[in-house]
């Protein structure tokens, strides 16, 4: 699947969802989101190994499943790759023990990191926080449109945005340069997961052909 014909971005929180994580990842599947991150930091390995080997099956065929930070997970799982931060293993490692046929993609703060993730071989760009952000209480100050602005102009691979996003500024991120948009608190918080990918889908969709 073609990294630049994604839409909505789709990441799962445990501690945020009103449901189950396999719920909101069925409901997501059942709006049509063509990718999937599995975000988990309180569970055991174990749990995380079999709700990953869950959502891995439900993914199959229909959407790219990857996991956050944890590339034993992703092994463990056969998942589609992972997605890093900048204290995460380090890239080339990551891709030495997951193949070349691996999706890896990589948080940059910076047009800076952004280049220098293009440069190791990233498949796609994390532009993040984009806006100020309670879902990670680390994520720093939010880089605002010129973060995803000074990145595009910099890479060549599609760039994510992440931090902050909701249906009130999606589509100016997307305007910005951002191939894609992730929003988590805005989603799985909802009283109606499937919906809110719906809303999200039509409005980044909409907005993509606008730019054309």
């Amino acid at each position: 699947m073609d990294l630049q014909k994604i839409d909505f971005y789709f990441i799962t929180d445990s501690n945020l969802t009103r449901r189950t994580v396999a719920e909101d990842v069925e409901s997501a599947l059942s709006a049509g989101v063509k990718i999937i991150q599995y975000r988990e930091k309180n569970k055991s390995a174990r749990e995380m190994v079999e709700e990953a080997s869950l959502i891995k099956k439900m993914c199959n065929g229909k959407s790219i499943f990857l996991i956050n930070d944890r590339v034993d997970i992703a092994l463990a799982v056969g998942a589609g790759g992972v997605h890093l931060g900048q204290d995460d293993m380090p890239y080339h490692t990551a891709r030495l023990l997951l193949g070349e046929d691996k999706i890896i993609g990589l948080t940059a703060h910076s047009a800076e990191e952004a280049v220098l993730a293009e440069k190791d071989g990233a498949d796609y760009i994390g532009a993040s926080p984009v806006f100020d952000t309670e879902t990670k209480p680390d994520a720093g100050k939010g880089g605002g449109l010129e973060l995803i602005r000074d990145i595009r102009k910099n890479v060549k691979i599609p760039v994510v945005a992440i931090g902050g996003i909701n249906l009130n500024n999606v589509a100016s991120v997307i305007s910005a340069g951002a191939d894609s948009a992730a929003a988590i608190s805005a989603v799985v918080a909802s009283d109606n997961v499937e919906e809110e990918c719906r809303r999200f889908i039509k409005v980044i969709q909409s907005t993509q052909e606008n730019c054309l």
